[in-house]
């Protein structure tokens, strides 16, 4: 099935990642099942920072996620085939588990949206 993206609120339409890129992003993930929250980066007041298209985080991420201009929020509903699949992620996502993520584009490496700042030390990072 894959990713399906749906804009909840536009970014700038130029700013676009690519491979490489060193990304900055709120989300919060939910089963599609039930809605029940499995992850958050809003919760924990942190950002997360990783570098998309190099197999660092799911699939559905790395394909939903460049399709997202800088500044915007979306929905990735994303298919267990495109998640953690058959093996889930023990404790948090069954397996076979579809998913939602609401996330929002901070920054591409050193393009921030409009409104966002921090200081590196705020991140939860992915290497």
């Amino acid at each position: 099935m894959g990713v399906n993206k749906e804009t909840i609120k536009e970014g700038d339409g130029t700013n676009f990642p690519k491979e490489g890129d060193q990304l900055t992003m709120h989300y919060t993930g939910t089963l599609a099942s039930d809605g029940s929250r499995f992850d958050s980066s809003v919760s924990r007041g942190k950002p997360f920072q990783f570098v998309i298209g190099i197999g660092q985080v799911i699939r559905g991420w790395d394909e939903g996620v460049m399709k997202m201009s800088l500044g915007e929020k979306a929905m990735l509903k994303i298919s267990s085939d495109f998640g953690y699949g058959a093996r889930g992620a023990p404790g948090a996502i069954p397996p076979n588990a579809d998913l939602n993520f609401e996330v929002e584009l901070l920054a591409i490496g050193t393009k921030k949206a409009p409104g966002f700042s921090s200081s590196s030390s705020s991140y939860c990072v992915v290497m």
